[in-house]
């Protein structure tokens, strides 16, 4: 673990550093900080030692997340969405496929769908079995890494079984699967997100990941706690983000009339020590989530829920304090204040999301079905 993290904080980071402003004002995919991690044996990171894998566990994950995060949100959820989908390929999957995922493949999630929306658990697009095949149509409404992952960890009807869906390995390069216009939005506009059709798309019967039917079980057990434990992680990476540059700015910059620097401004002062409360809040949640996971305690689902509904109104609330400390500074890109700003609210709106999270929150707290 030691050397991966030495590797991610001093060859890697310092290039999604440099890529930073290009990916987001481009909208680019960051082709450059995925090749690093790829070639450092980031992909594999809790994939099983037996198939390349560096086997370590949900917490490293998250720290990873977080250090990426720091410097660009939208690889930090291309790795987010990779690792989600490992998880279920390393539970389900092939030998093959699970040393292509922790080696060489990008993965990720194809779960909302424009019918549902972020109603991700309930999928409207069918799977139908022919002969040694199955047959998929739908259309998903937000797939990250559209266009470059090498395989899709996709949710349909389930083909005869009850339930609310199955879960298929579906190629990118599939014939039928047709990707949307490229994303020009508001926040993580490199991480390639898009939406992505399926026609009659053909895949083996053996791409049924578990049983059929059994969708509901894998999301909820294998990929929602992992899921919004990276998604909370990567908005502590944002806000850990915004206030360095905060402070960077504060510090540097002067009132040269009066001798003075903005963080002699005891206001000032105080909104940064607010932006660092909120943020470590978070931080310690995210740390606490991750333990309950690995520890399996009684309290693990809560905390799943909690995180990301916490992170994603924490990083809101500590990038707006830095636009308004930073003042006029905060709106050029070079200062990397307003890109952190858009980013932080990728995470109330992407599934579950905040409002859907609160309300699993109070059903669990009331004793009432989650789901």
């Amino acid at each position: 673990m030691h050397d991966l993290l030495t590797t991610l904080e001093e060859k890697i980071l310092p290039v999604v550093r440099a890529a930073a402003i290009a990916v987001d004002k481009n909208a680019e995919f960051p082709q450059q900080s995925i090749d690093a991690l790829r070639a450092a044996g980031l992909f594999g990171l809790i994939s099983a030692k037996d198939c390349g894998g560096a086997g370590l566990g949900s917490d490293v994950a998250a720290q990873v997340i977080e250090r990426i995060a720091t410097e660009c949100g939208s690889t930090a959820m291309v790795m987010a969405m990779h690792y989600s989908a490992a998880a279920v390929i390393e539970k389900f999957g092939s030998a093959e496929l699970r040393k292509k995922t922790a080696t060489t493949d990008l993965a990720t999630l194809a779960f909302s769908e424009m019918g549902s929306r972020s109603h991700f658990w309930a999928p409207l697009g069918t799977a139908v079995a022919s002969g040694a095949e199955i047959k998929l149509d739908g259309h998903k409404s937000w797939v990250t890494s559209a266009n470059h992952a090498v395989n899709y960890v996709w949710s349909a009807k389930p083909i005869k079984a009850e339930g609310a869906s199955s879960i298929f390995l579906v190629p990118r390069r599939s014939a039928g699967l047709q990707s949307g216009d490229a994303f020009d939005g508001l926040g993580l506009r490199g991480n390639d997100s898009t939406s992505v059709s399926a026609t009659a798309v053909t895949v083996p019967a053996t791409n049924l990941l578990h049983s059929d039917g059994a969708g509901l079980a894998v999301m909820l057990e294998t990929v929602l706690p992992l899921f919004n434990l990276l998604n909370a992680a990567c908005s502590t990476g944002i806000m850990q983000g915004a206030v360095a540059a905060t402070i960077t700015h504060v510090t540097k910059t002067k009132h040269e009339h009066l001798g003075t620097a903005l963080f002699d401004l005891p206001t000032i002062r105080a909104f940064i020590a607010q932006m660092q409360i909120e943020t470590d809040k978070i931080k310690l949640l995210v740390a606490d989530t991750a333990t309950a996971m690995l520890a399996e305690r009684a309290d693990t689902m809560l905390r799943v829920l909690q995180c990301k509904a916490a992170a994603g109104a924490a990083s809101v609330q500590v990038t707006e304090l830095a636009m308004r400390v930073c003042g006029g500074a905060a709106f050029r890109k070079e200062a990397g204040i307003e890109r952190r700003f858009r980013d932080a609210r990728a995470a109330i709106v992407m599934a579950p999301t905040t409002d859907q999270l609160y309300d699993f929150i109070g059903k669990a707290l009331c004793g009432m079905p989650v789901f």
